[in-house]
Parts: C-alpha cells; sequence; structure tokens
C-alpha cells in the first residue's frame, strides 16, 4: 500500500505579551493557571494580570462587599499595627492622614482617630468623595490596596500628589519574588488581586514618582517625599 507523505509541523506557541500598566514595559506572559494569566515585567519587575483577566466593577463590589472586616476585631486591628504603629511614630494628632482604600470596615481611621488623629476615608466604592481628592496630606495609608491598581501609573502619580512635603505614603502588601510557587501562592488567587510588587518595583515606583527615601520591613512600604 503507499504511503501518503505530509508535511508536519510541530505546533509552536506564541508568547502572549502586554504592556506593563506601570512602565509600559512590553512583558511576556509568566504563568498561567484555569483562572487567567499573569505577566512578568522585564523592567520594573512587577507581576500583573493580562487586560483581559481584569474584574470589572460590578465583579469588585461583589468581592469587596464579601470582606468580612470589623473595626473591633483584635487581629484585624493587630494586622494593620505596622502602618498604624508607624504613623503614630512619625506624626501628631495634628497633621492630617487619609486612609485611601479605606474599604468597608476602615479599622486604621478607627485606631488613629481614637488618639484624636485627624484621618479622613477615601475609596472609590465605599467613601467616594473625591473632594478629598483636591487636597494634600502629610500621611496617606493603603492598607492591601495597591494589589487592586489596575492603572498603577495613574494612582501612583494620584497619591504622590496627595502628599505634603515631608509627607509619607504606607502601604502593606504581599511582595512577590521569584523563589515564591506561584501555583500555590494563596494571594493570587483573589482575582481581584491584579498587580504583584517585588521589592526591585517599589524601588523604581520610588525613583520614577520623586520619592526621596523607602523602607521596606516584610510586607509594609513606607515611601517619603
Amino acid at each position: 500500500m503507499k504511503r501518503e507523505k505530509y508535511c508536519h509541523t510541530e505546533p509552536v506557541e506564541i508568547m502572549n505579551e502586554e504592556q506593563c500598566p506601570l512602565c509600559h514595559s512590553l512583558s511576556p506572559e509568566y504563568f498561567r493557571d484555569k483562572k487567567r494569566s499573569l505577566l512578568l515585567c522585564p523592567f520594573c519587575k512587577a507581576l500583573f494580570a493580562g487586560k483581559n483577566y481584569l474584574p470589572d466593577r460590578d465583579t469588585e463590589l461583589i468581592r469587596y462587599t464579601e470582606h468580612n472586616n470589623d473595626v473591633d476585631d483584635p487581629r484585624y486591628q493587630k494586622f494593620v499595627q505596622p502602618i498604624t504603629g508607624s504613623i503614630l511614630r512619625d506624626f501628631t494628632p495634628e497633621e492630617r492622614g487619609l486612609d485611601f482604600g479605606a474599604g468597608t470596615g476602615p479599622v486604621i481611621s478607627k485606631l488613629l482617630q481614637a488618639k484624636n488623629y485627624q484621618i479622613n476615608q477615601y475609596d472609590p466604592f465605599f467613601h467616594d468623595n473625591k473632594e478629598l481628592l483636591s487636597q494634600q496630606y502629610d500621611y496617606i495609608a493603603c492598607c492591601e490596596v495597591i494589589e487592586h491598581f489596575h492603572r498603577p501609573d495613574r494612582d501612583f502619580s494620584l497619591l504622590r500628589g496627595l502628599l505634603m512635603p515631608k509627607g509619607k505614603l504606607y502601604c502593606m502588601t504581599s511582595i512577590y519574588n521569584e523563589t515564591i510557587d506561584l501555583k500555590t501562592w494563596y494571594y493570587k488567587n483573589d482575582l481581584t488581586h491584579v498587580f504583584f510588587y517585588q521589592e526591585e518595583t517599589f524601588y523604581y515606583i520610588s525613583r520614577k514618582y520623586g520619592f526621596s527615601d523607602i523602607k521596606i520591613k516584610d510586607n509594609l512600604i513606607i515611601l517619603s517625599v
């Protein structure tokens, strides 16, 4: 029997690439599971969700209202202590602060206000007072917020502009590094977490947005004007 000849070419997987939403460098796909694709920026070292996997506003709102953040829960108060303790050390009650992304349970504001600190709450879902974004502050707290940024380039520009001279930005987020096994990393499993930072990413942010100093300790990042 005559055997027909076929030209066989192995399928070639085309690597997905997108612009980093922070530094705009072209970034290749780094990880994919059944839920989404994550890309790794070769320049600022950020890890971010592909644009087709960004949740819409309604999805975000549903997820955020599921958070059970009881401001009177001692465990929750202890969780935010790295930020509240730093603010109490660095500033006085006479100086003004902003709890940016305060959410449904603004525990940072509650703890600081209990010590007569002046701090306002802003959140695009739950405290959407845009007049607060036309003022400036001595300090800004962002606890478990910056990993939700779809446009970190825009949002860090905004935060930097909200700070007074000698002001400080306090952020808490889980920091990624390449020794972490993404398959088992719990922090990526919340699909509203769309932008992840390595230490190099924060040093890029510090340079890009004109901060004079940066300190990183565990999950606490302090950027000083």
